[in-house]
């Protein structure tokens, strides 16, 4: 018998907004870190931009009738902050905000519930140019653009969402540079993360006042798996220091109210923290209705040997520099396959592991997957079709991990696939193809692969269907 799960549970897909909008000079929009990166040489493979991508804004009609037709519950969609204020502070593009107006309401009428996320990585260029997320301003004026796209649209979103995976934001943005702005100042990005955390504040804040129990408050995150090479203290010792800097460094000062004494002693010689000031973590203490968790793929690492060849397979991208600020003796090692076409390891149980910890250590706090699904070499078959038995093996065996952790006492409301479409992969640009829909970029037609039929299936009936033709 196939697992079931409740008529209760919510099935979805998720999106971001510069990798499928496009129209990036359109209706007032100002230009984001990312148009800045992508259009530098070297930044982006074969220089590729969103400037077009998978030209969802003038295509979201026939977007929505799509997920319609999927059957999805619910759509993840970020708002891009220059398109609603073009320089990340004072005046309000109309046109910006209304395109999001007619999203929501386009969502409403096909029966498709909303969950909006603030903040998918396209940080005003003016805000950067001003320090960007190392920069207290910043958090301020996170909160300032959270006023205004809450009195707009949360008379019909009741889901918010402030921030997507803002390790990423921080450490690769600020640490290793391979993500906009492309900056590697450690300091710099352990200061991204206490603005971000703070800006998480400010903006929930904004959620609760305005909407009140109206309102559900999240935030996701990427949450690291870490696993040790061997069971020795130094091993241990290493996985202690990447769940500090990969994950505490933002679950602590959300759900408990403090930084990780760990944490601050290990990046002692990197920075004092002085960027903390009195009050900030009653702020970012805000509690969550739902947190969000994106799951992709595990890691193990160990105690790195003095003067040995050091391995960086953490899956975050090549670069001279460490996103791992505090964790200078940590060395990621190579997993065994199989591997996405990202080089990420499929290791469905990482995804119970992850669920379950959560849980244990936070068992008040109920849990949505926000982000989970695979990259393979799709390609189009003389029939006209995409079939991918790979993407819809690894759907399978994620969901069913999802199901052994409720199993097992999770808390899990939901599951939102990504990702809906192909698009824009950030440093990959369109090399990359996450969606269980085709985006030709040549004509912008929409293909539905096997794994949209399948997912089709699930949300539809809240069975999980066999992953017919594995290999």
């Amino acid at each position: 018998m196939s697992r079931q799960f409740g008529a209760d549970f919510l099935w979805g897909a998720a999106t971001a907004s510069y990798q499928i909008e496009g129209a990036t000079r359109e209706d007032g929009r100002g230009p984001s870190i990312w148009d800045t990166f992508s259009a530098t040489p070297g930044k982006v493979v074969d220089g590729h931009t969103g400037a077009v991508a998978a030209d969802h804004y003038h295509r979201m009609p026939a977007d929505v009738a799509m997920m319609r037709e999927l059957g999805l519950g619910a759509y993840r969609f970020s708002l891009a902050w220059p398109r609603i204020q073009p320089t990340g502070a004072g005046a309000v593009e109309r046109r910006g905000l209304d395109f999001y107006s007619r999203l929501v309401d386009e969502l409403l009428a096909a029966g498709i519930e909303p969950i909006v996320t603030m903040y998918h990585w396209d940080l005003p260029q003016p805000l950067e140019d001003a320090g960007g997320w190392p920069a207290r301003d910043t958090a301020q004026r996170f909160g300032d653009y959270a006023e205004i796209v809450v009195d707009a649209l949360g008379d019909r979103v009741r889901r918010w969402t402030t921030l997507n995976e803002p390790w990423c934001s921080a450490f690769l943005g600020y640490g290793s540079g391979v993500h906009a702005p492309g900056r590697t100042e450690p300091a710099a990005a352990l200061a991204a993360v206490h603005h971000l955390n703070l800006g998480h504040g400010l903006a929930g804040r904004v959620v609760r006042e305005t909407l009140g129990e109206r309102g559900a408050l999240s935030l996701t995150l990427n949450l690291h798996v870490v696993r040790p090479d061997s069971d020795s203290a130094e091993d241990r010792d290493a996985v202690r220091q990447i769940d500090a800097v990969a994950n505490r460094s933002f679950l602590g000062p959300v759900l408990e109210g403090r930084y990780p004494a760990d944490l601050l002693e290990d990046t002692a010689a990197v920075t004092d923290w002085g960027f903390v000031r009195d009050g900030d973590l009653e702020i970012t203490h805000t509690g969550l209705d739902v947190l969000g968790v994106n799951y992709y793929s595990t890691q193990r690492v160990r105690h790195a040997q003095p003067g040995a060849p050091r391995s960086r397979a953490d899956g975050h991208g090549a670069s001279a520099y460490s996103p791992w600020v505090g964790a200078d003796d940590v060395e990621f090692l190579p997993l065994p396959g199989p591997h996405t076409a990202m080089g990420w390891n499929i290791d469905p149980s990482g995804m119970t592991e992850l669920l379950v910890g959560l849980a244990r250590t936070y068992p008040d706090v109920p849990l949505m997957i926000t982000e989970n699904g695979a990259a393979f070499d799709d390609v189009v078959s003389a029939d006209g079709a995409v079939h991918d038995p790979r993407r819809v093996a690894y759907l399978h065996d994620h969901i069913e991990a999802v199901g052994l952790a409720m199993d097992a006492g999770a808390d899990v409301r939901g599951y939102l696939l990504w990702s809906l479409m192909d698009n824009f992969e950030w440093a990959h640009g369109y090399h990359k193809r996450f969606g269980i829909v085709r985006i030709d970029y040549d004509t912008q037609a929409r293909i539905w692969k096997d794994s949209a039929a399948w997912y089709r299936q699930l949300v539809t009936t809240g069975q999980l269907p066999p992953a017919a033709g594995r290999r």
